[in-house]
């Protein structure tokens, strides 16, 4: 009753108008069609009782049953001109009830769209996609610090260690060189004993002398020689 009142059965009667009409014109067409099918059979059935009758000779009869088929055929035009006209209307109820839901369809979907974009603009857009730009840039250089390798002391020149490698490499070839080769035999270090002076002739001991401190000379130089090689 409430409802009556206040138009909710009406709304809800206008809403399923379309869907009834529909169904009963689809309902009235289908009565049609059998209609139509009984007609069609009763004009071949008078043609045929025609045929009948004019092999018979009864010409009365045969024009009789003519009259009958023209009427049948009468009202089957009838019933397929109604069955058009229905046809069209449905379609055409169809049509505009698809047409309606298509409708609702869109204006609910501008209305979610509205609701959504309601509170949002362009600039809000573009200031929220500069600080994810910000964001991303930051994540990339905290991403690129943490990878860097950590020293624990001072950082070392390069040049610096390359001279120093290029020296080292050019003293073990000078010490390469000056190195006696292997299976010599080696230089006594000590003193080479000499007769004794008293045993000897003036002349022979002053020459004996000389070799002494001419000895004494090349031990000192082999010494020195040795110390550098660090023999």
């Amino acid at each position: 009753m409430l409802s009556y009142f206040f138009g909710g059965g009406s709304t809800s009667k206008n809403k399923d108008a379309p869907k009834k009409a529909i169904l009963d014109l689809r309902e009235h067409i289908t009565l049609l069609g059998k209609k139509e099918a009984h007609l069609q059979t009763q004009v071949a059935s008078q043609e045929q009782q025609a045929r009948t009758l004019l092999g018979k000779n009864n010409k009365t009869g045969a024009k009789n049953a003519l009259k009958r088929k023209k009427t049948y055929e009468s009202q089957l035009v009838k019933i397929q001109a109604q069955m058009d006209s229905l046809e069209q209307q449905l379609y055409s109820i169809e049509s505009a009830n698809l047409n309606l839901e298509t409708m609702k369809a869109m204006k609910q979907g501008a209305s979610a769209m509205k609701n959504i974009h309601k509170g949002m603009d362009i600039d809000k857009v573009d200031e929220t996609m500069d600080e994810i730009r910000e964001q991303v840039e930051l994540g990339e250089e905290i991403s690129d610090a943490i990878s860097r390798p950590l020293h624990a002391g001072a950082e070392v020149d390069e040049d610096e260690i390359d001279e120093e490698l290029a020296a080292l490499a050019q003293e073990s070839v000078k010490q390469e060189v000056v190195a006696p080769p292997q299976g010599l035999p080696s230089v006594p270090l000590g003193k080479v004993s000499t007769p004794h002076a008293a045993t000897l002739p003036a002349g022979q001991e002053q020459d004996a002398e000389a070799e002494e401190e001419e000895e004494d000379e090349d031990e000192r130089a082999l010494r020195e020689l040795q110390a550098e090689m660090g023999l």
